[in-house]
Formats: structure tokens, sequence, C-alpha cells
């Protein structure tokens, strides 16, 4: 018996088996062009349903002190809504008040900047031959700025920006937690009866996991932006309102956001001065340094266990999948990953951890 098996592994491959490769390397290239084309349906859906994760758990709140799901979701729906007018009426205002005196000033603006850095490059003439000049600066920046408005324009107003799309949202969103069962019935339907259990598990970690990530990162948000806004105000810094706005969004960009909010309030800080640069830097980094040692191990905890390497991995793809709107589903999608490797992959091989620690502690730090 083992002999004609063994014999069956080497034998060439068969006609009939060539053309299923070929079969389904064609099915895959269909399969992809297909999603290629449905980008921006299967980001709203990804977005609704992850914000369905996120909001079901108030929803199961709701219905344990005997209030119906459906009277349940039409509550936080309203609740959403109120909250997100209650912003519109009062933060937009004064918010678009100091982005028209940014965007007056900015000619100033550019004008202390290059004073800057001439005065630099005169002091350090090293400097002034490592850098570009002036103009060629203002040319880069300027097409930088028109590349970033072009993928906000289009990941904006080409997704949610329409108040169709955003009603879809708002229903599909509304379908989706007035009655989960069927779609959860489905999911553990599609996978293999072996497999249920691992399935079963997948979901509820992820569900987890989703939860804890959004509050913290709220929860987070809320803390840098007001620690932002209220330091840079304090260094005279403006328009500090709308930076710690954007320090609060760009807690929900893993990675790139710290980044992103950091290089308008440096260049805001430029044009006013030296000595305001260096605050504006140190208000960054102070803020950034006690978030990252703080504030995200307090209170993400150890409930998202993802590297740094995985989470900035998975922002560059979301965001070449689906433009800036995708780098939502950067954390979502390397949780989702890691927890299907270890639940399909990791633990039916039951693999030592600690063993491998110390085997890759052994290779990093030089030892046979």
């Amino acid at each position: 018996m083992n002999e004609p098996d063994h014999e069956n592994q080497d034998t060439p491959l068969s006609y009939r088996g060539a053309w299923r490769i070929v079969w389904l390397v064609f099915l895959l290239i269909v399969v992809f062009l297909i999603l290629r084309a449905l980008q921006p349906v299967i980001l709203l859906f990804a977005l609704v349903f992850l914000l369905a994760m996120v909001l079901n758990p108030i929803v199961v709140w709701l219905e344990k002190r005997h209030v119906p799901r459906f009277a349940s979701v039409i509550l936080l729906i309203f609740a959403l809504i109120a909250v997100t007018t209650t912003i519109i009426l009062f933060a937009i205002p004064p918010l678009t008040r100091q982005v028209q005196e940014l965007v007056r000033s900015a000619p100033s603006m550019w004008q202390g900047i290059r004073s800057r850095i001439e005065s630099v490059t005169q002091s350090y003439p090293e400097v002034r031959e490592a850098l570009p000049r002036t103009d060629e600066i203002a040319g880069k920046a300027g097409a930088a700025a028109g590349t970033v408005g072009n993928i906000l324009l289009r990941s904006t107003i080409g997704l949610v920006g329409g108040v169709a799309s955003t009603v879809l949202a708002l229903l599909l969103l509304v379908f989706v937690l007035a009655n989960p069962r069927p779609l959860v019935a489905a999911y553990l339907a599609l996978a293999p009866d072996r497999y249920r259990e691992q399935a079963h598990r997948t979901l509820t970690r992820l569900m987890r996991q989703m939860t804890a990530w959004a509050r913290g990162v709220a929860i987070n948000g809320v803390i840098t932006g007001l620690s932002i806004g209220v330091l840079l105000w304090l260094v005279g810094v403006q328009p500090a309102l709308m930076f710690g706005v954007f320090a609060f969004l760009g807690e929900f960009l893993p990675n790139i956001g710290a980044f992103l909010v950091s290089i308008p309030i440096l260049l805001v800080a430029l044009s006013l001065g030296a000595t305001k640069f260096w605050l504006a830097l140190g208000v960054i980094v102070l803020v950034y340094q006690v978030e990252l040692n703080v504030l995200v191990p307090g209170v993400l905890g150890k409930e998202m266990r993802l590297h740094p390497v995985n989470i900035l991995f998975f922002t560059l793809a979301t965001a070449t999948l689906f433009g800036l709107l995708g780098v939502f589903l950067a954390v979502p999608a390397a949780a989702l990953v890691q927890i299907i490797i270890d639940e399909f992959y990791l633990q039916p091989r039951k693999v030592n951890y600690a063993a491998l620690d110390r085997e890759a502690a052994g290779l990093v730090e030089g030892n046979k």
C-alpha cells in the first residue's frame, strides 16, 4: 500500500489536473476583477459591519432592560444622529472660521516659513546645499497638498459625501443591527462542520476586539485632541481648535494619523517663529509619548495584541485598495487575519510559544 502511494505522489501532473489548476487561476482572476470593480460597495458594507459590531453591545444592553431590539436600534440611530447634528451646529462653525482664517493667512505664513528657511541656510551653508530651493519646496508642497486633497475628495464625496450614500448606510446599519442572526447563521453555515467551532470563536474574538478597539480609540482621541488643542492654545499656536479636532480624527488612522496631524501644526508654528516651532514640537512629542506609553497600554490593554508592523502593512494595503476611508479598516483587517491564522492554523498545531520565543530571542541576539 505504501509503495503505490509513493509512486502516485511522484507521477507527473495529468492533463485533467493541469486543467483544474488553469480553471482555478482563471476563477481567482475573475473574482479579483469583480472585487476590484466593487471596491466602493465592499468598503461601504465593511464600514457598516464594523460599526454594527461596535454598536451591538449597546443594543444587547438595552434588550436586557426589556427594550425590544428594533426599538433599541431606532433609539441608538436617533442618538447617533442627534450627536452628529449637535457637533455640526456647535463645533463646525468655529472650526470653519478657523479654517478660513488659516487660508487667508496662508500667504503670510509661507513668507514666514520661507524667511526662516533662508535664515537657517545662511547660517549653515551645508543645509542650503542639502535642501532644495524654497520655490521647489513650495511646488512640492503644493503638489502634495493637491494629491491629499484629491484623495480626500474622492474618498469622502465619492462614497459617503452624498446624501443617498449616507441614507443607504444608515438603512443598512438598521437592517444589520435589527436582525443580525440570519447573517451570523449564514456565516456559520459556510464553515465546514469540522471548522464550526473555530468559526464561532473567530467571530466572537473579532467582535470583542472591535468593541475594545473602538472604545479605546475614542477615549484616546478625546484625551489626545483636548491635550493638543489646549497646549497649542497655551503656547499661542492657532487655530488650536482645528488642530485638536485633527488630533482626535487622527487616532482613527493608525500609525499615520500622528504624522499627518503634526505636519500642519509644525508648518503653522514655523511661520510664527523658531520659538513657536520648538514649543509646538515639544507639545506633539509630549502628547504622543504619553499616549504611546500610557494611554494605549492602559486603555486598549492587552485586547489588541497586534504588532505595529502588521498594522502598518494593513494601513498601506487598505489605503491602496479603498483610499483614505479604507484606513479605518486597517486594525479590523489586521485583527481578523491574525485571529483566522491563530484559530485555523496555529492552535490546531498546538504551537509552543514559549519555546518559539526563546528560539527567536537567540536568533535576534546572535546566539546559536
